[in-house]
């Protein structure tokens, strides 16, 4: 059965369980190139199969870093989660054929206006909650602030999300391209619950 939407599995850091995740065959991995992440990945990562889109998770970061971790790294996707400029998404679209997707942290006095600059030059936007960190908070923020999203553009719900929440977020007639997760699925930072992950994909398959 179609999914309603993509899975995105984020935050990975140790190769034996990149494999093991990578084999359950999620549509996105996320791998986080920020020092002060406590799942910073600078490991040398395994193969994983070019279905699977494989995504730098990068925060302020300058264009000529960015650019050798795509090519390092051969990344098919590069998730801007900090502070990032339309200018440098445009940077990076014009030297490198990778999927963009912008991030914005939400909370209840988000302006929707934010994203009229961001509208031509990425491919996706990814909600996630505000915080003390740049991501990886551990809470969902209040999705009924998305009843008010006013562009066309697919995006990426993010945040806290949990196994229970899976089941949820069709019944809140949200319709996200793809749910971002990765603390509520880890027994430690960096180290994904392959039970759980599997668990995800196959409430997805069989919505």
């Amino acid at each position: 059965m179609k999914k309603s939407f993509l899975l995105k599995i984020c935050g990975l850091k140790y190769p034996e369980n990149i494999t093991a995740i990578a084999a359950l065959q999620p549509d996105y991995m996320g791998f986080i190139f920020y020092k002060e992440s406590t799942r910073f990945c600078d490991n040398i990562l395994p193969e994983i199969p070019k279905t699977i889109q494989k995504t730098g998770v990068f925060v302020d970061a300058n264009l000529t870093t960015i650019l050798e971790t795509i090519e390092r790294y051969e990344l098919q996707a590069v998730q801007l989660h900090g502070s990032e400029t339309p200018e440098l998404c445009t940077a990076i679209r014009n030297a490198s054929d990778v999927e963009i997707i912008k991030t914005f942290s939400i909370d209840t006095t988000f302006d929707f206006r934010k994203l009229e600059d961001y509208e031509t030059v990425c491919d996706y936007y990814l909600f996630d909650t505000k915080g003390k960190l740049p991501g990886g908070n551990g809470f969902p923020f209040d999705w009924k602030i998305l009843e008010n999203y006013p562009s066309a553009k697919p995006y990426f719900l993010s945040g806290g999300i949990a196994i229970d929440h899976i089941n949820t977020i069709p019944t809140t007639g949200l319709k996200p391209y793809a749910i971002d997760i990765n603390s509520k699925f880890e027994t430690a930072p960096g180290l994904k619950d392959i039970t759980l992950c599997k668990q995800a994909l196959l409430t997805i398959k069989n919505d």
